[in-house]
């Protein structure tokens, strides 16, 4: 069996997700958990899940599921994009994929190291970034398209994320 395949996008501005509620290891608070989990480790208040922005994440991963692109939505919400293959990925797994971005995150300069990517990161541990919501698709080729929107959105140049 071939090893799994993961692939994640980073976008500045915005990142997002959502899984299908009731899932086993995707509810809402699947993914609760482990945002709020890392921003306790930089001090940064917890997030609350959102039915308004879940709804959106929703829509936009069914969008998806034809193709399972990571194409950003564009929408007014910060946004994470995880895409996996070969495995039954979780809210979860992709949470942990974010947040193991931040070895790369200097806090002190406010950037990321050299050719790598730390925005997920930085906008799962966005201080102002209150409201979360996420979904989950298994997309028609079998991968998995996992989605987090953020309100308000974070990642603003200039700015650090605590």
């Amino acid at each position: 069996m071939a090893a799994p395949i993961l692939v994640l996008v980073c976008v500045s501005a915005l990142l997002l997700g959502t899984p299908h509620v009731g899932h086993a290891q995707n509810s809402p608070q699947d993914f609760l958990n482990p945002h709020n989990a890392a921003r306790g480790q930089v001090r940064v208040g917890p997030m609350v899940w959102d039915d308004a922005v879940a709804a959106y994440a929703r829509s936009y991963a069914n969008r998806r599921i034809g193709d399972c692109n990571l194409v950003h939505s564009g929408g007014p919400y910060g946004e994470n994009l995880f895409w996996g293959m070969g495995a039954e990925f979780t809210a979860g797994d992709a949470v942990r994929a974010w947040v193991n971005e931040r070895q790369y995150y200097d806090y002190n300069s406010n950037t990321c190291a050299a050719e790598q990517q730390c925005g997920h990161y930085t906008q799962v541990v966005w201080r102002n970034s209150v409201r979360l919501g996420c979904a989950r698709v298994k997309c028609n080729s079998g991968a998995i398209f996992i989605i987090c929107n953020y309100d308000p959105p974070g990642n603003y140049r200039g700015e650090r994320p605590y």
